[in-house]
C-alpha cells in the first residue's frame, strides 16, 4: 500500500518537460487572427460587391470622381506597401535574434502606418463630396473609414510589437505574437490594394461612368 502511494506521488512529481507556450507561428492565436482575417476579409468583400453592384447598375454620373485624383492616394499606397516590407524584416530579425533589426523593422512600420493615416485624412478632406451625398459618396467613406479603423488597430499592435521586442520578450521559438501582428499588419495592406483599385483606378477603365 505504502509502494503505491509512493509511486502515486512520484507520478505527480515527476511532470517530464511542460510546454511553456507555443512555438513558432503555431498556436490557437495563430487560428484566431486567422478566423479574424476571414471574418475581416467577408466585410470588405461585400463592401466592394455593393460598389461593384451599384456602379454596373447605376444611371450615368453616378461616378463622381471619373478621373480621381492620385495625388495623394498613390504615394500613400506605396508608403503603405512599404511598411509591410518594414514589418517583414522585423519579423526576419526576431528569427535572427537581431533585436537592433527587429525595432528598426517594426518602429518603420509603426511610422509608416501613421504616416498613410496622416495622409488619408487630407485625402477626405480634399474630396468635393461628402458622406451623404451619393452612394458612391457613401461607398467611398464607408469602405475607406472602415479600412482606417484597421490601420488604426494594425499601428498599435505594432506599437505593442516594438515595445515587447525592445523588452526582449521574444526569440525565434517563442514569437506568434509577432507573427499574427504581422500577419494582420500584412492583411490591412493586402485590403487597401484593392479598395485603392476600386476607387482609384476602374474609373479610369471606364467603370461607372
Amino acid at each position: 500500500m505504502a509502494e503505491a502511494v509512493a509511486d502515486r506521488e512520484l507520478v505527480v512529481a515527476d511532470t517530464g518537460s511542460l510546454p511553456v507556450g507555443p512555438v513558432g507561428r503555431h498556436g490557437l492565436g495563430s487560428w484566431g487572427v486567422a478566423m479574424l482575417i476571414a471574418g475581416e476579409g467577408a466585410l470588405f468583400a461585400f463592401l466592394l460587391f455593393s460598389y461593384y453592384y451599384t456602379g454596373a447598375n447605376a444611371p450615368p454620373g453616378w461616378l463622381l470622381e471619373p478621373e480621381p485624383t492620385l495625388t495623394l492616394a498613390l504615394p500613400n499606397t506605396i508608403l503603405l506597401i512599404a511598411s509591410s516590407f518594414a514589418a517583414w524584416f522585423g519579423e526576419h530579425n526576431i528569427l535572427r535574434q537581431r533585436r537592433r533589426g527587429a525595432l528598426l523593422g517594426f518602429g518603420a512600420a509603426f511610422v509608416m502606418g501613421v504616416a498613410f493615416a496622416i495622409v488619408q485624412v487630407f485625402e477626405w478632406l480634399s474630396k468635393s463630396y461628402r458622406f451623404g451625398t451619393s452612394s458612391y459618396a457613401s461607398l467611398y467613406f464607408v469602405t475607406t473609414g472602415f479600412h482606417m479603423a484597421h490601420v488604426v488597430v494594425g499601428i498599435v499592435v505594432l506599437a505593442a510589437i516594438f515595445a515587447w521586442t525592445a523588452l526582449d520578450y521574444f526569440s525565434p521559438r517563442r514569437r506568434l505574437s509577432v507573427s499574427a501582428g504581422v500577419l494582420y499588419w500584412h492583411f490591412v495592406d493586402v485590403v487597401w490594394l484593392f479598395v485603392f483599385t476600386t476607387f482609384y483606378v476602374t474609373p479610369y477603365l471606364g467603370f461607372g461612368q
